[in-house]
Formats: C-alpha cells, structure tokens, sequence
C-alpha cells in the first residue's frame, strides 16, 4: 500500500467511520450564497438491497483517486488541511477559512480548489462506469442464461406432460430440477444485489463527502461551481 494511497484513505475512510448520521449541512451565514451542487447518484440505482459503505469498494474508489492524483496542490492537499484543523477548536467556516489560508499562501484559489475536487468526481463516475458494466455481465451471465434454462424446461414440462403415465417420472425429475434452478437463480440476484449495494452506498459515501466539501468552499471561500466547470 503506497504512501499516496493511505494519505487519501485517512482523508475518507476515518471520516466515514466517524459519520454514523448522513451529513448535516449549515446553513449560510451570509446572504450572498453560491448555488448549491446536486450530488449526482449512479445510473442503476433500482434495488432492493440498502447498500452498505464496503471497505472493498472504497479502496478500488480511492486507488483510482491516487492513479489519477494531480499534481501540486489540489482538492486532496487543502482536505487535509481541514483533516488536521478538525481537532483545532473552531467552526466549520472558520476551519474552512483557516485552510485555504494555508492554500492561498501557495497560490491556491476557490475555483481551482472545486475544479480539482470535480476532477476526482470524475475519476468516481468513471469507475462507477466500469462497475455497472461488469455487474451487467454477472446479470447476463448468472441470470440470464438460467432464466432461459427455466424457460426452456418449463416447456419441456408441458409437452411431457401430455404423454401422461409414459413420462410422468420424467416430469417429476425436471419439476426438480427447475425448483432447484431457481432457487439458484433467485440466490444469484440476492448476492448481486447486495453487491450493487455495497458499491452504490461506498460511491454514494465518498462522493457525498466531496460534494459537501465543494458546497462549503463555494460557500465559504467565495469560489464560482460554475466558473470552475467552464475552465
């Protein structure tokens, strides 16, 4: 495990294991308030399984922010700023403030601070990209073909059945065998699901954090979303 890699594990991961709650927003104190940002969720979200933070899927999401870490000081440098000023006794806009203090003193702007955290959004999404085609895959591989395999012995059923005492005993074993296929079937898509839902609640957990953190230095250091976007 590189340096890189548990310097930005500790910026996510401890915040996350500290966060039991989603995370509360304050309120502006300024009347002068930037948009907000909408935080964008995955594609494929229809599940029945509620997700869980999985530490599996958080080091993939965090390995592909360290392949992709830019250089100089960006996001990741002013976040661990405001890491190391969260035990200082002060609020969330003076922390805040206090870090791109820090930043600024090496040149470092309110649009360059968001334009480098919707840089590692990006690397996000397109992991996220990468998952919902591999758990496609798994779809079309794990269920799909079985569906077809009931499908087809279910008609098998029907056309045996029709033969009466000749293939009754062929039917009972096929009964059998489609009962067993779906529970099979039906065990595949549980463990997908769960899988999907690992994966969305890790995502959601990390790009949350930067989206919030994106909000309050628009918020607070007075940077333009917008403008960054645009650059």
């Amino acid at each position: 495990m590189s340096k890189i890699f548990k310097s930005i594990k500790s910026l996510f991961v401890e915040e996350v294991a500290a966060t039991s709650k989603p995370i509360q927003k304050t309120k502006p104190t300024t009347k002068n308030t930037a948009p907000k940002t909408t935080v964008h969720r995955p594609s494929n979200t229809s599940t029945n399984v509620k997700g869980e933070s999985d530490q599996k899927f958080l080091d993939i999401l965090l390995k592909a922010m360290e392949a992709n870490n830019l250089d100089g000081l960006d996001y990741l440098e002013f976040k661990q700023s405001l890491q190391a000023l969260s035990k200082m006794p002060m609020d969330e806009e003076t922390r805040f403030k206090s870090a791109f203090a820090m930043a600024a003193s090496m040149g470092a702007t309110p649009d360059h601070l968001v334009k480098t955290a919707k840089h590692y959004i990006s690397v996000l999404t397109k992991e996220e990209r990468k998952f919902e085609g591999a758990l496609q895959q798994q779809i079309d591989s794990k269920i799909g073909r079985q569906q077809q395999e009931v499908t087809s012995m279910e008609k098998s059923i029907q056309e045996k059945s029709e033969q009466i005492k000749q293939l009754t005993n062929q039917i009972t074993q096929i009964q059998k065998k489609v009962q067993t296929t779906k529970s099979s079937m039906q065990s595949a898509s549980e463990k997908i699901n769960v899988t999907k839902g690992n994966f969305i609640a890790s995502y959601n957990q990390l790009r949350g954090q930067i989206e919030n953190d994106i909000e309050k230095m628009v918020q607070y250091l007075g940077g333009d979303s917008k403008k960054s976007e645009q650059k």
